[in-house]
């Protein structure tokens, strides 16, 4: 099974911290306490510089030509090749401005950064800190604020910087979608692109916007009864593809997609009604329960291939995410209307 964690062949450690917990299939580094920025870069590998170089070219007659408009991206440190058909207005963003995003969000005052690693040969990054304070639920059901961010050196995805409330009793990853106020935000690699990433906290509201606006949706929702029926409704409509995706199928797929489809949804089903973590007062019998029914089968039921796999399914805008921003939409109208609808 390929866990995709960037091995440095130079130090034989591979490229991924994490505090107090168990690191990425056993591998990594394991700390005890929160480390600073630096130390979170040293820890995950993350400490190498990115450099862009212009493509060249050989011809048939064995002369080179250096392009104008293809560059290539190594790492310094390793040599190894990251991106090797990007733009000339492509930037760098190096791992230290990615670090420096969080410490600039709080003035580096309580941010406390939980994970770090790179994938491959080091051409995408990712990293989870968490913010100080809590979304409370109720009074004993508290939802921590984190902060995701992930960018690449190979020209793949631009720099992502997302808000991530993640539910302490279940390891339970919140997936929403305000229509409001935006939870992710994605900043190109142009030249502007430092600055930008500094800023992007200010654009997104995260700290305070955010987690003011879930806390009271949470606290309503778990104050609003759904019965069994209601449950198996809401499971199924959040878990159904789109109409389109099943109008273009054979017979044959859209059959085998209709007994997938219903074997998810008993799953799903049987998770939000029997788990510890679904007969909190503020779960047992209520919206956000039928909601963390849903979101916690992709996070803590659900078997994927790889961790890579659960990680691109939750945040980089896989399965997990699109279903979950589903069912918060119809959770959200549910709650409006008492009544659930496509």
């Amino acid at each position: 099974m390929s866990h995709q964690l960037h091995l440095n062949q130079q130090t034989n450690t591979y490229s991924f911290f994490s505090v107090q917990e168990k690191a990425w299939h056993g591998l990594g580094t394991i700390i005890e306490n929160y480390p600073s920025s630096t130390e979170a870069l040293k820890y995950a590998g993350l400490d190498f510089e990115v450099i862009k170089r212009p493509n060249i070219h050989l011809l048939e007659d064995g002369k080179e030509i250096t392009s104008k408009e293809s560059f290539f991206t190594y790492r310094q440190d390793t040599g190894d090749i990251l991106g090797s058909k990007l733009g000339k207005d492509y930037e760098v963003v190096q791992n230290t401005d990615a670090f420096a995003f969080f410490d600039a969000i709080v003035g580096g005052d309580g941010i406390l950064y939980e994970t770090a690693g790179a994938l491959g040969k080091g051409e995408r990054i990712f990293i989870t800190a968490k913010l100080p304070g809590y979304i409370s639920v109720g009074q004993h059901d508290l939802i921590e604020k984190y902060l995701f961010l992930t960018t690449s050196h190979d020209g793949s995805s631009g720099i992502t910087a997302a808000f991530t409330p993640i539910r302490i009793v279940c390891n339970n990853t919140l997936t929403m979608a305000l229509r409001n106020c935006t939870s992710k935000m994605t900043i190109r690699h142009t030249k502007d692109a430092k600055s930008r990433l500094e800023n992007a906290h200010k654009v997104m509201g995260i700290a305070n916007n955010l987690s003011g606006e879930l806390e009271t949706i949470f606290n309503g929702w778990s104050r609003i009864g759904i019965n069994d029926q209601e449950m198996q409704k809401l499971i199924r409509l959040a878990l159904t593809p789109p109409k389109e995706t099943l109008q273009a199928q054979s017979k044959e797929t859209a059959e085998i997609i209709s007994t997938y489809l219903q074997k998810a949804c008993d799953t799903v089903f049987a998770y939000a009604m029997t788990s510890p973590s679904q007969l909190m007062p503020t779960t047992k019998g209520t919206l956000f329960g039928a909601y963390n029914g849903i979101t916690g089968y992709f996070q803590n039921v659900k078997t994927y291939k790889t961790t890579e796999d659960k990680m691109n399914s939750l945040f980089y805008g896989g399965l997990a995410e699109q279903r979950s921003k589903t069912a918060f939409k119809l959770c959200q109208a549910f709650a409006k209307s008492g009544v659930l609808v496509q």
